[in-house]
This record gives C-alpha cells, structure tokens and sequence, in this order.
C-alpha cells in the first residue's frame, strides 16, 4: 500500500513539474514550447477535475431529492474532461523532444518525427532564440510559446542546403521549428546537446559551441 502512495505521490508530482529527477538528458531534451505550453495549460485541467468532483457532490447531497439528475451529471463530466486534457497536454509534452543517438538525430512534434543522418548536418551552433525570428517576414511566426525564450540561448542546427532530404525535414517540422536550411530549437541544455551533436559529425562538420571549447567524447 505504501509502495502505491509513493508512485501515486510521484505521479502527480510529475503532472505539477516537481517530480525529483524530471531534468532532461543531454541525449534526449525536450523542446520547450511545449513544455510551456503545458506550464500555461495544467491548471485548467485541474481545475475541470476539482471543480466538477467538488459541484458534484455538493448538488448530490444537499439537493432535496438525493439522486443524479441532469445537472449533476453535467457537472460530473467535467472529470473526464479534465482528465483528458491533462492527458493530451502530457502527450504534447512527451512528443516534443530532440534525441541525439549514436546513428541520427531524431527531432519529433506533436504529428510527425524526423530523423537526420549527421552527413545532412552542416554546422551546429548556440546562440539567441531570438535570432530565428529578426527578419520581417519571420516576425508573424514569433508564437506566444516562444517569448518566454526569445532571450535565451537556443540550438541551432544547420543543414546542407543542397541535400534534397533538407527541403522535407524543414517542411515536416514546420516554420515555427525550421526555416531554409537552419533548424531553431529551445531546449534546456543547449551546450550539452551541442556538444553531443557535435561529437557524432564527420570531422569536416563544422561547429560552435557557444563559445565554450569543445570536450573529448569518452
């Protein structure tokens, strides 16, 4: 029973963003627009839940017949649709992420994936969100997600342009994510998924790291 408590407790530490251990890897990291959206979008989930168990209960046992009549029910479907949101926005959360392994770079949203063999990566860099989005024609692709990161350092991927995959991996990831030739994405470590990228190129590959120098792979 306490076994169950503990990994109920860290369930739903998880779904507040507490959960001890909840930090990403350099291999895998989440692309934060999404997890800013589920930062902006949880708390309705919970509030669906707590208000339609809450309403329920009071309609049910102070009403002058005790039974379940239309209005009750209604409120009672606030439950399940609390709990299916709260389930999609995990879901938004959990297909948003960068994975760096040993043969190619998965980058996946919420509909599509894409892999990228490190031959197809042209350079790698560390710099301002905010520069994805400087020309004017780019500015209307600045979506609310992304203010909060707009200042923050970000990893830019870059892309042969004359390879005839790179015009479909920026057109499956979208012109939030990719534009051009040039991949823009906010992650948490940005440094370290540089770095891993990096030490899986061909030597020809060109990189920068932020400015920091570039670590011996063990």
């Amino acid at each position: 029973m306490l076994i169950v408590s503990l990994h109920l407790s860290h369930l739903w530490l998880e779904f507040l963003g507490r959960a001890p251990g909840c930090t990403a890897s350099p291999v895998r990291q989440p692309i934060l627009y999404a997890e800013e959206m589920w930062r902006r979008q949880r708390f309705w989930a919970v509030i669906l839940v707590v208000l339609g168990a809450v309403v329920s209960v009071y309609l049910f046992l102070f009403s002058p017949v005790r039974r379940l009549d239309q209005g009750t029910i209604i409120w009672l479907l606030y439950m399940p649709s609390g709990l299916l949101l709260g389930g999609l926005l995990l879901f938004y959360r959990w297909r948003h992420h960068i994975h760096v392994r040993d043969d190619r770079l998965r980058i996946s949203n919420l509909l599509s994936a894409v892999e990228i063999d490190y031959d197809l990566v042209r350079s790698v860099q560390v710099k301002p969100l905010q520069q994805h989005f400087q020309e004017a024609h780019r500015r209307r692709y600045r979506h609310p997600m992304a203010k909060p990161y707009l200042d923050k350092p970000a990893l830019f991927i870059r892309l042969r342009k004359d390879h005839p995959d790179t015009a479909a991996h920026v057109r499956k990831l979208g012109l939030r994510l990719a534009y051009d030739d040039t991949i823009a994405l906010p992650v948490p470590d940005p440094d370290a998924a540089a770095w891993e990228i990096t030490s899986r190129l061909p030597a020809r590959a060109g990189q920068n790291l932020g400015g920091k120098r570039r670590r011996k792979r063990r």
